[in-house]
This record gives structure tokens, C-alpha cells and sequence, in this order.
């Protein structure tokens, strides 16, 4: 069985594509979870993970590490990965690619945390872009290979790597034509997200250097996490 190390639901963006894509997928796996600020499991970690970093996936023999390089590596093994119209999996390829290495401000300034609603307290001309940027992809997709998600009829890696876009929409209010806004809502709504949501504000644990990256660029108007 495959198994996958990641850290808390509720900030770890780049731990929830892997994940979401595999229990989309009713792909097998065991979880482990280190908390961020557990220096103790962090430095169990490093011994796993060549970067120190999650997600890492292991199968048997084999890590694999950074989260692009896992859904490549699962697409490898399991054919819903990536969808199979040539066009639409050059498009989700790029889109996930781009999503990959882009978006800085948007990933900057809207910091993932799943159990909390909050207001910018700034919006600067690069995080338009990166909104708008958002919108223009979404509505792409969606009309290209006619929705319901971003590459055709059936989930795939390039709505996994969209999912913390969808939690940051969520979070921070982020205004979204028509049709991105439904698809964001989809996203939202699907098992395996909602499943992420859950565990997510269940977590007692706060991250300092997170909740104060989001004190300095919102203001939180609403805490949904246990306390």
C-alpha cells in the first residue's frame, strides 16, 4: 500500500492535491501526518523525504517526493489520473504545471487555513492578476471540455491542484465570475474535500508563523475551528 506523509489539514496547500486526488480516486493509502512546529517528527521526516518537505509518497522501495512528481508517478499506475482526450490532458497538464510554479501572490497573500473566513486587508494589482488569471483558466476548462470540472466530466489531477484554490476562495471571499464560482463550489462539495474540511477544523493545532502571515494580510472575521 502506498503511503503518503503530509502535514495539517487545515494550512498544507501542497498536501491536499496528493491526497484529494487519491481518495477522489479510491486510491489505497496510509496517512501520516506531522504537525508543523513538531521538530521532533520534522526531523523523523527528513529521513523519508530527500527535500525534508510534504507530501512525500512512499511505494515500497520507491519516494517520491514534491507533489507534481507524485501524480505523475501515480499516473503512471492508475489510468483516471489525467484525463484520456489528448486535448483536455495537455490542458490539464499545463493548468496543473502552471498552478504548480505560478499564482505567487495569490499563494503569498492568501495563505491557506481551511476553518477561517477573512477579509484582505489589501489587494494589490498582482493578486487582480492572479484572481483573474484564476477565472479566465477555470472558464477555459470548463467551456472547452464542457465542466463539470476543469478538463472534462470527470475529476482529475488538475482539480486536485486547484482544491486550495478553492479553500482560499472560500477563505478570504475572492470574487469569481459565474462559472469558476460554480465549479468552486463543486470542488467544495466533493467527498474527499469535505472529508479534508472536517479533519481540517477539528485540528486544535496553530501553526505561529501561519496564523501570523494571515494577521498581517486579513483580518479574520469568522474562526471555525475547535478550540
Amino acid at each position: 500500500m502506498y503511503e503518503l506523509y503530509i502535514a495539517n489539514k487545515n494550512y498544507s496547500s501542497w498536501s491536499l492535491r496528493p491526497w484529494v486526488l487519491m481518495r477522489e480516486l479510491g486510491i489505497d493509502f496510509a496517512e501520516h501526518l506531522t504537525p508543523f512546529g513538531d521538530v521532533p517528527g520534522w526531523d523523523a521526516l527528513r529521513k523519508i523525504s530527500p527535500s525534508g518537505q510534504v507530501p512525500c509518497l512512499l511505494d515500497g522501495k520507491a519516494v517520491v517526493w514534491d507533489s507534481l512528481a507524485i501524480v505523475e508517478y501515480l499516473a503512471e499506475r492508475h489510468g483516471a489520473v489525467w484525463p484520456r482526450d489528448p486535448e483536455a490532458r495537455a490542458f490539464a497538464r499545463s493548468a496543473a504545471a502552471e498552478m504548480h510554479s505560478g499564482f505567487a501572490e495569490l499563494r503569498n497573500r492568501c495563505a491557506m487555513s481551511c476553518g477561517i473566513r477573512a477579509r484582505l486587508k489589501v489587494t494589490p494589482p498582482a493578486l487582480v492578476r492572479d484572481v483573474g488569471r484564476v477565472d479566465a483558466l477555470f472558464g477555459e476548462g470548463l467551456a472547452r471540455f464542457g465542466g463539470a470540472f476543469l478538463a472534462g466530466p470527470e475529476f482529475s489531477a488538475v482539480d486536485a491542484f486547484f482544491a486550495p484554490v478553492a479553500f482560499r476562495v472560500q477563505s478570504y471571499g475572492l470574487e469569481l465570475g459565474a462559472a469558476a464560482a460554480a465549479y468552486v463550489r463543486r470542488l467544495l462539495s466533493l467527498a474527499s474535500v469535505q472529508k479534508w474540511y472536517a479533519a481540517g477544523i477539528e485540528e486544535k493545532f496553530r501553526d505561529l508563523p501561519h496564523e501570523e502571515e494571515i494577521a498581517q494580510m486579513a483580518t479574520v472575521t469568522e474562526d471555525l475551528r475547535a478550540r
